[in-house]
């Protein structure tokens, strides 16, 4: 049995344009054809994994940052928030007047007027990113398959994103939703642009470690790449952990290897690096 690859999507496997680079499809072709088993693990939902990334060939994926598990077509792990926890959000964003929208397998579902509301975040949050023509994203180029005017009380829900109009509002939705895991993106503490709701208990490590013993593999056989704090727990779980050029200070440090940017083909670097291009018996 091969390796068991866990790669983050935004800035691991795709860069901050979206783009994907073709030197990373061919480093995972090649290495699930030398019998090395390649996930996604990632924030989006299902909903937001497009054809692209499934077309390069996928064992599977992990979703909603932990909560969703897949395995060929397989659903290993689906935890959600409940109808009335949903319930209790959306009422709870609508009273203190903050835009946000729902993340589920079966779509994102914007609220009211987070498209007007959003424009200057998601274009902020683009320029941080690096991203060509920041100041003439839209919602609509950033979220392509968002729903508008969709149903707001759902029981399909993986988490929720809000725009937070300062940093206390991430803080009174801790406060709030003690039930629920809080956190925040789109940049450090105070400089957070939105925050989000999400399943208690669950990280991207503990979904590695369920779909590990699901596939009876050995945590010893794992390798992790990620670009950001919220890959941490994942690259810490399993055997060795990779972070991206391009990645924050933080992951970069507690890596055990750090490989070039998306853009400058790391993946295929790493890939190359561990050996995972090369079939057995073979030498480069």
């Amino acid at each position: 049995m091969g390796k068991v690859i866990f790669l983050d999507v935004d800035g691991t496997l795709v860069d901050y344009e979206n783009k994907l680079p073709v030197s990373a499809v061919d480093a995972i072709r090649r290495a699930r054809s030398n019998g090395h088993r390649v996930y996604i693990c990632t924030g989006r939902s299902r909903a937001e994994v497009y054809p692209e990334l499934w077309n390069i060939g996928l064992d599977g994926m992990i979703g909603g940052n932990g909560s969703y598990v897949e395995d060929h077509g397989h659903v290993v792990m689906h935890q959600l928030i409940t109808p009335e926890q949903c319930r209790r959000i959306v009422d709870w964003l609508h009273g203190r007047g903050l835009e946000f929208y729902l993340e589920s397998n079966n779509g994102l579902f914007a609220s009211e007027h987070f498209e007007e509301a959003a424009q200057s975040a998601v274009r902020l949050y683009s320029k941080r990113k690096g991203r060509e023509g920041a100041d003439q994203v839209t919602v609509r180029s950033v979220f392509p398959e968002m729903i508008f005017g969709g149903e707001l009380y759902r029981s399909d829900l993986n988490k929720v994103s809000f725009l937070l109009s300062d940093y206390q509002d991430y803080l009174d939705a801790k406060a709030a939703f003690p039930d629920l895991k809080a956190g925040t993106w789109g940049g450090k503490d105070e400089e957070a642009l939105f925050g989000d709701l999400g399943v208690k208990n669950i990280d991207k490590a503990v979904a590695v470690e369920t779909l590990v013993r699901y596939l009876c593999a050995d945590m010893q056989d794992t390798i992790a790449f990620g670009d950001a704090k919220v890959d941490i727990p994942m690259l810490e779980c399993c055997a060795y952990g990779v972070a991206m050029g391009n990645g924050g200070a933080e992951i970069r440090t507690m890596a055990d290897y750090v490989t070039d940017a998306v853009e400058e083909d790391g993946l295929y670097k790493a890939f190359h690096k561990l050996g995972l291009l090369k079939k057995q018996g073979e030498s480069f």
